[in-house]
């Protein structure tokens, strides 16, 4: 059996959304971060984490990084602080593609009327579903916000995430589905998270981004992924011309 987009899957490029946690350290204020993580995944948001390191710091403490993504169904990293650029991009990618073949994997089950999932399928047929997989992840819509811890101990890796955020871009939109990025770091004393750039299709002219931090001694992540939530709620509003209060919109193909 061929499975081919004509005669098998039939999925339309849809929407993904990802929030893009930066961080260096663990969470100590308000909700636990890797339920509200599980939540952003049901709501068909998925959390991918980065942990920042210096040089001579040791992963330890990380720990969460790690927690926070796996119930949020994304990807987790820790890096060191000269190779974040890389991994921004390839985190952001992998998630994609990790997304798509979970819909796939459904998909294959309908068509197949048994439990099958894509490394299960014969070589050949593995071969042609993998193709789909990897159009999909050029052709579907990608929302991207990008959550920076920017607490005290972040303050001078800051400069660095600026300049992974703005290759970030540049190498989605060689892409031929639309991205739209924003950027929110936390903490932020009145709402939990600050927005520094509504969302764009371009992330490569924030000379001006983290200028101004309201940097404190306590990280809120759980808080910050669920306000996070929101933003995306807002920009749906606005897509669809709504006014009710927390229509999420679930990820779709």
């Amino acid at each position: 059996m061929r499975i081919t987009k004509k005669e098998g899957i039939s999925m339309k490029a849809g929407r993904l959304k990802q929030i893009l946690l930066i961080t260096d350290g663990c969470s100590n204020y308000g909700e636990d971060p890797v339920a509200v993580a599980g939540l952003a995944r049901n709501q068909g948001v998925t959390v991918n984490v980065i942990g920042v390191l210096d040089d001579r710091q040791e992963p330890q403490g990380l720990q969460e990084v790690e927690s926070i993504a796996e119930a949020g169904g994304g990807v987790s990293q820790i890096v060191y602080q000269k190779s974040l650029s890389e991994t921004v991009q390839m985190v952001t990618k992998q998630a994609m593609t990790q997304t798509i073949q979970g819909v796939v994997n459904k998909e294959l089950e309908q068509i197949l009327g048994e439990r099958k999932t894509i490394e299960e399928l014969p070589p050949d047929q593995r071969g042609e579903v993998v193709e789909i997989v990897d159009d999909l992840g050029e052709t579907c819509d990608l929302e991207v916000l990008v959550l920076v811890d920017s607490s005290a101990s972040m303050h001078h890796k800051l400069p660095t995430v600026k300049e992974a955020l703005a290759d970030l871009s540049l190498s989605l939109n060689a892409r031929t589905g639309s991205n739209q990025f924003s950027v929110y770091s936390f903490p932020d004393p009145k709402h939990t998270i600050k927005q520094r750039i509504d969302w764009t299709t371009e992330l490569n002219a924030i000379h001006g981004l983290f200028s101004k931090l309201d940097s404190g001694g306590y990280t809120p992540t759980g808080p910050a992924i669920k306000e996070a939530l929101y933003a995306f709620t807002n920009k749906s509003l606005k897509r669809n011309g709504l006014d009710k209060e927390d229509p999420y919109e679930e990820t779709g193909f």
